[in-house]
């Protein structure tokens, strides 16, 4: 004869048995929830696609990227003496926005990006202009001189987005002090005249 405790156990492992017997008769994800499933990625589907048209419809829409002319004799090296290095560094930080000779990379022409770029360039160029700097009055070119010192002191220039994707125009302590050297000289000499 059995003990009563034993009979418990023998019972409970037999209805557990049948109990997975019978689980696993039953799919594992029921269909509600596969239906469910089915119906979210239906939709990011959709999304991703209206997403990758918009993008292409975008693209129709990418602002003029425009170089207008440059004329040696109104360009800052053209009016000033610059030293060299000092014009190297404008060359390599500061043209591609401040001037008219700016080298239009290929991500420019990719919208949204396009019209950053070209908006930035512009709005830049109205600031500042070293193509045009001969169009400049004296005041205006002191004021320019000063400011120049003034944002890259406080590293705003060049700007942080710009120089992430190019970290080559980032100043060093020692390039920002030459750039401001000159520009506290060239801004003296133009108001003692």
């Amino acid at each position: 004869m059995v003990a009563s405790g034993e009979e418990d156990s023998i019972g409970w492992k037999i209805r557990y048995h049948r109990d997975c017997r019978s689980d696993a008769r039953r799919p594992l994800i029921s269909d509600d929830l596969k239906k469910g499933g089915l119906l979210v990625r239906k939709k990011l589907k959709w999304a991703g696609i209206i997403i990758a048209l918009i993008f292409i419809g975008l693209q129709f829409t990418t602002p003029r990227h425009i170089n207008p002319p440059f004329n040696e004799a109104q360009a800052l090296q053209g009016v000033t003496a610059v030293p060299s290095h000092v014009s190297e560094l404008f060359a390599r930080s500061c043209n591609d926005c401040h001037s008219n000779k700016t080298n239009w990379r290929w991500y420019t022409y990719v919208a949204p990006v396009s019209w950053f770029t070209v908006g930035h360039v512009n709005h830049g160029r109205a600031e500042l202009n070293f193509s045009e700097w001969g169009r400049y009055g004296a005041r205006m070119k002191e004021t320019r001189l000063r400011a120049i010192c003034q944002q890259c002191e406080k590293g705003t220039m060049p700007i942080a987005s710009y120089a992430f994707v190019h970290p080559e125009v980032k100043l060093s302590r020692d390039e920002v002090r030459d750039i401001c050297e000159w520009t506290k000289l060239e801004g003296e000499r133009l108001l003692s005249k």
